[in-house]
């Protein structure tokens, strides 16, 4: 049997992931960290006002085909799995930046003109940067709206809780700073402080992974680039 991996994402974000765990050779379960709501919309949207859509997870480009039936705009988005979630739903002019925030705000710069119009930017209640701030002296204008809600979880599963306790796991998959903010959380009111010696923690990012330090771990990993694909890649020590 291969190495238990333990899925932090979101059921929303998790389909691509588990395939390409199954793909490996992995075992997993999932537990995750964050609910995802989205809202009712209040009234449909009027895109005319926008030059280009800007898109920092795939949760928000599920909430924004919620809100209008326009796919006509650009869309610049963080990552690949957010431009393949675009492409799914009909944008036809998708750009990704592959990386993370701070790609998306560079790969903005290059290829949108701030004359040209404000952008949108449909987003969660809480997110991990301001995207907004990062291009406002550059002369930007972006219109950032809430358009669903990332719930963190208050219990875990009574299987994993069992794994965790019983040193069963191998490694788990951390992909933003808040996932692993709520499993550290989750962790101490379970008092599992001493079951994660035989468990790594792999992370998308060095900001991620700072908030998993203060646990102690088998060994923490690091993504070499923020993507899905360099994430797994840290898994072959696993195998």
């Amino acid at each position: 049997m291969g190495p238990l991996v333990l899925n932090t994402r979101p059921d929303t974000d998790s389909a691509d992931l588990l395939a390409a765990l199954d793909e490996r050779g992995f075992r997993h379960l999932s537990a995750p960290m964050l609910n995802i709501a989205f809202p009712a919309p209040v009234q449909p949207l009027d895109m005319t006002v926008y030059q280009a859509v800007i898109f920092t997870s795939a949760n928000g480009v599920r909430a924004f085909v919620k809100l209008t039936d326009d796919r006509s705009l650009p869309a610049y988005c963080v990552g690949d799995a957010t431009a393949r979630t675009c492409r799914a739903f009909g944008f036809g002019d998708v750009h990704s930046a592959n990386g993370d925030i701070h790609d998306l705000a560079a790969l903005i710069r290059k290829m949108v003109d701030p004359r040209r119009g404000s952008l949108f930017h449909p987003a969660a209640r809480k997110t991990a940067g301001d995207l907004g701030q990062m291009l406002l002296a550059d002369s930007y204008q972006i219109d950032r709206q809430t358009v669903y809600e990332a719930r963190e979880s208050s219990t875990l599963p009574q299987h994993v809780l069992e794994a965790l306790r019983n040193h069963h796991i191998d490694a788990i998959l951390f992909f933003s700073p808040r996932t692993a903010e709520t499993f550290v959380k989750l962790v101490r009111s379970y008092k599992l402080e001493r079951d994660l010696s035989k468990t790594s923690a792999i992370c998308l990012s060095p900001a991620v992974q700072s908030k998993i330090s203060d646990l102690t771990w088998h060994r923490t990993r690091v993504a070499s680039q923020p993507t899905q694909e360099y994430l797994l890649s840290e898994l072959g020590s696993l195998s």
